[in-house]
C-alpha cells in the first residue's frame, strides 16, 4: 500500500472507532438494543456484499441467457418470464433480438431493427404481403450480409423488413429449418445442426 493509502486507512479506523464510541456512549442505558441492532445492520451488510459478489450467478438463475456451442452447432434458449423464446444475433454487425415465431415463414426485421442493421427502409420495396394477427402487411424482401449467434454465423440470409408496427424482429422458419433438430423441453427450446 502506498503511505497515502495507509494514512487514509489510518483516518478511517480512528474515525470509525470515534463513532462507535460516541454511539455506544450515547446508548450506554439500553446496551442490549443496541447491540442488537448493530447486529442486524452488520447482518445487512454482510448480505449486500455477498448479493454483490455473488450478482452474476443471481442474474443467470433470475433471467437465464442463450448459450450457444458453435462447435457443435448448438443454441439452448431459455424461455422468458413471458413465455417466449428470445434470440440475441449479430446482424450485419449489429446486435438484433428475435423472437422465435414458429409461425412465421421469414426472418422478419422491424423497422427500428432494419436501420440499426443499416437496411434504410424509405429506400426499400415494400412489394410483398404478410398474414399476422393483425392484419395484413407489406413487406420488402432484403438479404442479411452476416448473421451471427456467438459464433455460429450465416450469410446472405434472405428475410423482410416489415412495414408495421412491430416491437421485436422475428426469427420464422427459413431460419429454423437451417436446423435437423428443434426440441422444447424443461423450458428451454434446443436447436442443433
Amino acid at each position: 500500500m502506498a503511505d497515502f493509502d495507509t494514512a487514509n486507512l489510518i483516518y478511517l479506523v480512528v474515525l470509525g472507532c470515534a463513532v462507535m464510541m460516541w454511539f455506544f456512549a450515547a446508548n450506554r442505558n439500553s446496551m442490549g438494543r443496541t447491540l442488537q441492532q448493530a447486529a442486524v445492520w452488520g447482518l445487512i451488510f454482510i448480505g449486500v456484499i455477498a448479493a454483490v459478489g455473488l450478482w452474476d450467478d443471481i442474474r443467470r438463475t433470475v433471467a437465464p441467457m442463450q448459450s450457444v456451442s458453435s462447435s457443435d452447432g448448438r443454441i439452448e434458449l431459455p424461455r422468458a418470464a413471458d413465455g417466449h423464446y428470445y434470440l440475441q444475433a449479430s446482424v450485419n454487425g449489429a446486435p438484433v433480438r428475435f423472437v422465435v415465431d414458429t409461425g412465421a415463414s421469414d426472418i422478419v426485421l422491424s423497422r427500428a431493427d432494419a436501420i440499426a442493421v443499416g437496411l434504410h427502409p424509405d429506400g426499400l420495396n415494400f412489394t410483398g404481403f404478410a398474414n399476422t394477427a393483425n392484419g395484413v402487411v407489406r413487406t420488402a424482401p432484403v438479404r442479411l450480409d452476416s448473421f451471427d449467434v456467438d459464433g455460429l454465423r450465416d450469410s446472405g440470409l434472405r428475410a423482410v423488413v416489415n412495414e408495421g408496427e412491430l416491437d421485436d424482429s422475428l426469427l420464422g422458419m427459413r431460419y429454423l429449418q437451417r436446423f435437423s433438430t428443434m426440441q422444447i423441453a424443461d423450458g428451454k427450446l434446443v436447436l442443433e445442426r
